[in-house]
């Protein structure tokens, strides 16, 4: 059985479906895997035992293009996949499956799909919850039962490639705990713990034994950048920015070293859950209701204010309390029980 996953576009959802590809394993063990999906997403494809290989989705974010999109799906022909899936919701995702002559179909309806899909299934939200429960149940027959405890994603880590970028970045003589830190979040302001908390913790854990990297995309260099600067010329000795820095490939790889992380709701949350990494994460303006981080080492920090969470890109109240008056101690503290609870260090943090 040979079935064509459609993948989402985002780095947190191409990590949960990792979820679904278990699911299908599991029900059809000697199935092949192939996901069609952006570019950037292979780092973390090529990291997923469950799939053959990444198929390069040749168009960018909201093209149509239907007549490159129809030739593209007429070169899928020969391999002759039985079913597709689609992950997202859209019209177009389910184009290059009905065009490619893909027998079986699957995917939630969404918007003007009957025709392309054959096997549509109603969403019921209050049925399914979570998103990993709407990828997972795709992999089923419908309204079947979903598997309890839901597979959880779990990326695998080739030694040679994280070694090469630990030399790259001269990581490789590391005689301190490593705590990555992630202070960004692409979706906005609001979803940011304050730098200045991020510095402050970062402080604390290098005076208590800890070396610090900083983790993101080149978007957040200046709050990396603003991180260090609070920082005296003794804790930047063991401080390194790797923001901007890495390719996605090498932010894996290296962030499967670090002994914990901490976090905002974020793709590079969800890389470290499937890092299966000791992870607190901080929330304000979302909830974990949806997209929680699925690994059985996480902390989530909140204050559950009455205004949160209100999933706006910027406070709609000008004030971000809910990220503000969350303090670097409450953070610490959960830091240091969950480290406890998951990690042997011989600092003993």
């Amino acid at each position: 059985m040979k079935i064509l996953i459609v993948g989402p576009s985002w780095v947190g959802d191409m990590v949960m479906a990792q979820s679904l590809f278990i699911a299908l394993k599991r029900e059809h063990p000697d199935c092949i895997i192939d996901v069609l999906a952006p570019n950037w997403s292979r780092p973390i494809i090529e990291r997923m035992p469950e799939v053959r290989q990444a198929l390069e989705l040749p168009f960018g974010h909201g093209d149509l293009k239907f007549k490159e999109r129809k030739a593209f799906a007429k070169s899928l022909q020969d391999e002759a996949y039985d079913q597709a899936i689609s992950l997202p919701n859209s019209l177009k995702s389910a184009l290059i499956p009905f065009w490619a002559k893909i027998p079986k179909r699957t995917g939630w309806r969404g918007e003007m799909r009957y025709l392309l899909l054959n096997d549509i299934r109603a969403l019921d939200k209050q049925h399914y919850p979570l998103m990993i429960e709407r990828f997972i149940a795709l992999a089923y027959p419908k309204d079947a039962v979903l598997p309890s405890p839901l597979p959880h994603p779990a990326l695998n880590i080739n030694p040679e490639t994280r070694d090469q970028a630990l030399e790259k970045f001269q990581l490789s003589q590391r005689s301190r705990p490593v705590l990555a830190l992630c202070p960004g979040a692409e979706f906005g302001e609001s979803k940011r713990w304050p730098q200045d908390k991020y510095a402050k913790l970062a402080a604390r854990r290098i005076d208590k034994g800890w070396s610090v990297w900083l983790f993101g995309s080149a978007n957040d260099q200046p709050v990396a950048e603003a991180i260090m600067a609070e920082l005296n010329e003794a804790q930047l000795e063991n401080c390194v920015s790797l923001v901007g820095k890495t390719n996605l490939a090498e932010a894996v790889d290296l962030m499967s070293v670090a002994d914990a992380v901490v976090t905002n709701d974020s793709g590079l949350m969800h890389i470290a859950a499937a890092l299966n990494k000791p992870l607190v994460v901080v929330y304000g303006s979302t909830s974990p209701e949806f997209t929680p981080p699925l690994s059985d080492a996480v902390q989530i920090e909140r204050l559950d204010l009455p205004c949160s969470p209100c999933f706006e890109r910027e406070c709609p109240l000008k004030h971000n309390d809910c990220m503000k008056k969350l303090s670097c101690e409450q953070v610490d503290t959960a830091l240091t029980a969950l480290v406890k609870a998951h990690v042997t260090l011989p600092t003993g943090e």
